[in-house]
């Protein structure tokens, strides 16, 4: 039997469909309030024929506020990013001091502006740095709008803002993104806001978009790619519903998107292509899919049809692009292992040494640190966040009042509420899938599983518990999905809608309420030491 959620995800009345033959179509997608065509198309309700139902289910009709929601829950997510940004300040008493990694990639983005390639600590020569440049350029560019660290270690206006900015920038684009891709798997405004929420009030994306490590712009990417292959999915089954196959075939503007994302993801860190994986495999299921729906040899159709633009997206597209992302080490001769290589060959075998050399340094990065956490299933429980700055002050000293002393803290910890919630929200998903057959719990599995499990091959390597922020969109949307169930469709009773909203209601509270709770150890805030204690719940938290 295939199923699927309702406009609000709740179990539409399908029923099973004899092997090999297209799906019964659903029910006409239905948003808050009623129910409607989907966006543009030009069919009323009641005019969508059974085959477009199914391969395109309506839009919700509201489409202004489609917009002013994501939007407004964007900007209470910028409103909470920027404020404070500056906050553990890069100049203290005269001295530079860095939140944990940003002691590497600011003094990278800096060299990438100044030298166009990574020059080292100090600008004094080839620097190997383990990881590609796009990310490092995005600080770069900021770094040139508002501040950076010169080479004799002397500021040039705000160093602070400069390498935070672009973090702050792309975390809070990533809500917005989340929150209208989300709208679209769901057929709802509120639940895409609803992801959109949750996914600004994790304590992982707040910290990693007010810092300038890569991290987030790594998380931007994916989500990002996510956007355009949920997008793409739509594009596909509207063009097939509506007869245009060819229009499909030669022109896939949403894939081409998705695989510059990709390419930008994997440009900033190698573990960008964990996604690339996941993505391919879900878009190659979704177009066989789509084929099945509309009739005909789904896998035949594919080959002839898809197979082009799958592989101009999965393959070509982000090999252009992080190619393309080195152009300062190839252009220039001062970068690690460029000087001497000279003519195609040369650079591009320079090139490629330079990749076993960082592929060898990853292999090999077993050195213990006070804050690892190599076991990627106690990312899930957050066991071991990282202390990105810690401060402790006496009464008098950088404004503590408190008798018995303060604390400043930037701790890299995730909501609890989204994490520990969210893991379940995981299993529901297997259950749902194995159930219902619904796309969207695999798109979730499989995306969550290919950014997991290929942590599990390598047990010695250091790792940190901000590894898992490419994990964080698809905890959401689990999350996302669940609380669709528990809300049901909107043709339940209204004793039923009402006690279902009234669990997502509250449990998004829980959620605002435990941002607010960690909020000042997140941003760095001094507050008596006491009140630090009360939010460190477990020791390995210290």
């Amino acid at each position: 039997m295939t199923a699927t959620l309702s406009s609000e995800g709740g179990p539409s009345d399908e029923s099973a469909q004899p092997a090999g033959q297209p799906e019964q179509a659903p029910p006409a997608g239905m948003d808050e309030g009623g129910s409607g065509s989907g966006s543009g198309s030009g069919d009323g309700p009641g005019e969508r024929s059974g085959r477009r139902r199914l391969l395109d289910p309506a839009m919700p009709t509201d489409r202004l506020f489609g917009w002013l929601g994501p939007l407004a829950v964007t900007l209470l997510a910028a409103i909470l990013r920027f404020d404070k940004l500056t906050q553990p300040a890069a100049i203290v008493g005269g001295k530079v001091t860095y939140t944990f990694d940003e002691v590497y990639y600011t003094k990278d983005a800096h060299d990438l502006l100044a030298f166009g390639v990574e020059r080292g600590d100090r600008c004094v020569g080839p620097g190997f740095v383990v990881h590609p440049p796009l990310g490092k350029w995005l600080m770069a560019v900021s770094e040139w709008l508002f501040g950076y660290i010169r080479c004799d270690g002397t500021a040039y206006r705000d160093p602070a803002l400069g390498w935070r900015f672009a973090s702050a920038v792309v975390g809070t684009l990533a809500v917005l993104i989340l929150a209208r891709t989300a709208r679209r798997m769901f057929r709802s405004t509120m639940l895409g806001c609803f992801a959109g929420l949750i996914f600004a009030l994790d304590g992982l994306e707040f910290v990693h978009s007010r810092i300038g490590i890569l991290d987030i712009f790594l998380l931007f990417w994916t989500v990002a790619a996510l956007g355009c292959l949920v997008a793409d999915r739509d594009w596909l089954r509207t063009a097939l519903a509506t007869g245009a196959p060819g229009r499909a075939v030669l022109w896939r503007p949403w894939r081409i998107g998705c695989g510059l994302c990709l390419g930008a993801a994997l440009a900033t860190k190698w573990s960008g292509g964990y996604s690339v994986v996941a993505f391919a495999a879900l878009a190659l299921a979704w177009d066989v899919g789509a084929r099945r729906s509309a009739g005909g040899r789904p896998l035949l159709s594919w080959a002839s049809r898809d197979l082009p633009a799958w592989a101009a997206a999965f393959l070509v597209l982000p090999f252009v692009v992080y190619t393309a992302s080195w152009t300062g080490w190839f252009v220039t001769d001062t970068g690690y292992d460029r000087a001497g290589r000279s003519g195609i060959t040369g650079v591009l075998k320079g090139w490629w040494a330079y990749h076993g050399d960082i592929r060898r340094f990853h292999d090999s990065l077993t050195t213990n640190h006070p804050y690892e956490s190599n076991n990627p299933f106690a990312w899930l429980i957050l066991h071991r966040p990282v202390a990105f700055s810690y401060t402790g002050s006496e009464v008098g000293q950088n404004g503590c009042t408190s008798p018995g002393g303060c604390s400043s803290e930037v701790l890299d910890l995730g909501n609890p509420a989204v994490w520990w919630i969210g893991t379940l929200a995981l299993i529901a998903m297997i259950g749902l899938w194995l159930v219902r057959r619904d796309w969207r719990a695999a798109l979730v599995l499989v995306g969550f599983a290919l950014n997991f499990a290929p942590w599990l091959l390598f047990p010695g390597r250091t790792k940190f518990i901000f590894y898992a922020l490419p994990l964080l969109p698809f905890i959401v949307l689990a999350l996302t999905a669940v609380a669709a169930l528990v809300l049901g469709p909107p043709g339940n009773r209204p004793n039923r809608r009402i006690s279902g909203a009234l669990v997502v209601g509250l449990y998004a509270l829980v959620v605002l309420g435990l941002f607010a709770f960690f909020h000042p150890i997140w941003v760095g805030d001094t507050i008596p030491t006491s009140a630090w204690d009360a939010r460190i719940w477990f020791q390995k938290w210290i």
